[in-house]
């Protein structure tokens, strides 16, 4: 049994309905053997889905990069999670979707022969980020990207980012800051703001970074709020010298970054830009 978690919940897994401590895949499927699958994680308020087409558009983007035929549109996609949604009788939680290429020798090439996609999808309870992380803001380290060069893809594959975390988790900080030949990239599992003068700045989408379903809704909200964007290639040396930093994801929205590689950020509290976006971003959530 795994600690902490409830067996007795009821998950997807290859069109049936089973228990999560009963569901079970073969040790040949791909996604065990190779991290050959792609996933999503999609936030839940008060029952309702946020930005799920946003977040099923990349699933298929997804999809399309890694070469997995599932034969399902968005509207099956959509009809599976709001289904395991209203099964699971929760208000506040995230789902969890995940594809692989399915069970197959073990080969590294795509198989020969054909060989279903496993699927496999769960709801898990969520809790927005406490007032402490909101107020205090995260304390973070820089370190070298040395992930892959497909971070656009949202793959199973996520050892680079695990390996990034427990970096943060040694030095005794919340998180890292990662850079790439000198460049602004990633946090281990979410996308980094940097604001000067007033300016919200973000990396360029390109294959460096997973576009964040965030990044994209955060722009907007600049947009609506009057504050300038701007993306773009960004320097370590200007991370260092940011008036604001910040981090986003499905799970921690927007948050503040207030201490950067044992030094303040700013102040050494959360700023102004920061202040607006978290506002918009939670009146975003009550309007649904």
């Amino acid at each position: 049994m795994i600690p902490n978690v409830d067996n007795d919940s009821l998950v997807y897994l290859n069109g049936e309905l089973v228990r999560l401590g009963d569901a079970k895949i073969s040790v040949l499927d791909r996604g065990f053997i190779f991290g050959d699958g792609i996933y999503e994680v999609v936030p839940v308020y008060h029952g309702k889905p946020f930005r799920i087409h946003e977040h099923l558009a990349r699933l298929q983007r997804s999809l399309k990069k890694v070469c997995i035929e599932t034969g399902k549109s968005d509207a099956d996609w959509e009809h599976l999670l709001r289904d395991m949604l209203k099964r699971s009788g929760l208000a506040d939680c995230t789902l969890y979707l995940q594809v692989t290429r399915g069970v197959a020798k073990r080969e590294h090439g795509f198989p020969t022969d054909p060989c279903e996609p496993t699927i496999f999808c769960m709801v898990s309870p969520f809790a927005r980020p406490d007032a402490k992380k909101r107020e205090h803001g995260y304390s973070v380290v820089s370190m070298p990207d040395l992930r892959w060069q497909h971070c656009d893809i949202k793959s199973v594959s996520l050892l680079g980012n695990v390996l990034a975390k427990q970096f943060a988790t040694d030095a005794g900080v919340d998180d890292v800051i990662q850079f790439r030949n000198g460049h602004l990239s990633e946090g281990s599992s979410s996308n980094v703001w940097v604001v000067k003068n007033g300016v919200l700045i973000a990396p360029v989408r390109d294959e460096f970074i997973l576009e964040g379903i965030r990044y994209v809704f955060i722009q907007e909200l600049a947009q609506k709020l009057g504050i300038r964007f701007e993306s773009r290639a960004i320097l370590q040396e200007e991370v260092a010298a940011a008036d604001e930093l910040m981090l986003s994801s499905a799970t921690k929205e927007i948050l503040p970054i207030t201490q950067y590689d044992g030094k303040a950020v700013g102040n050494g509290k959360p700023g102004p830009v920061y202040a607006q976006l978290r506002a918009g971003y939670d009146a975003a959530i009550a309007a649904l």
